[in-house]
């Protein structure tokens, strides 16, 4: 009898109960997975569009080495840098700070004390005219280029990790950064050895 109210009122059939729990049970599992496939193919998209960022950023930072102001350019080159700092940290939904930024992208360029000299020397160079400048046209836009491409690739790497602005830390990336810098140069190196020869 009570089976029967049970049915007149809608209520599950015997069994019914566990089955639902199982089906339950399989289709969380599926969307486990399904969301574990999603998170996958959403952080491939989204650190493919950052590398895409610090390619961009690294370009149009050898386009503003080119500027034939010295310390313009280098300011220049830093202002790209804090920006390109400020996109990343979007995509990867990260709190910025302009200041922190700054500091991170100054500290970071420190640990590459040959290439940030160089920079500077580079545009020193643009003191003395015409053939400093010329130099400095040459060596000025390949090395800020590098630098803004290695300091990208460092901070993609940390975002990906789960890293903020505020647990970064130079020195752990010092290596990371000059690998970065040197995959940049010999890349430049093989392409344009490949426009050389057409």
């Amino acid at each position: 009898m009570a089976y029967k109210s049970a049915l007149s009122m809608g209520g599950p059939e015997p069994g019914e109960d566990q089955k639902g729990s199982a089906m339950a049970q399989t289709s969380s599992a599926s969307e486990g997975v399904l969301n574990d496939e999603a998170m996958a193919t959403a952080s491939a998209d989204r650190e493919e569009m950052a590398s895409k960022l610090v390619h961009r950023f690294a370009l149009w930072s050898g386009v503003a080495g080119l500027v034939p102001l010295p310390v313009v350019d280098v300011i220049a080159v830093g202002g790209l840098q804090v920006q390109m700092l400020r996109r990343l940290s979007q995509i990867y939904d990260v709190e910025f700070s302009e200041n922190r930024g700054k500091a991170l992208i100054a500290a970071l360029a420190g640990s590459m004390i040959p290439t940030t000299s160089g920079i500077g020397a580079a545009s020193m160079l643009k003191f003395v005219p015409v053939v400093g400048t010329l130099a400095a046209a040459f060596v000025m836009p390949v090395l800020s280029a590098g630098a803004t491409y290695a300091i990208g690739k460092a901070f993609i790497q940390h975002f990906e990790s789960g890293g903020t602005l505020l647990d970064f830390n130079p020195p752990d990336y010092r290596e990371f950064v000059r690998s970065q810098k040197e995959k940049w140069e010999s890349r430049n190196k093989k392409s344009g050895a490949a426009t050389t020869k057409f």
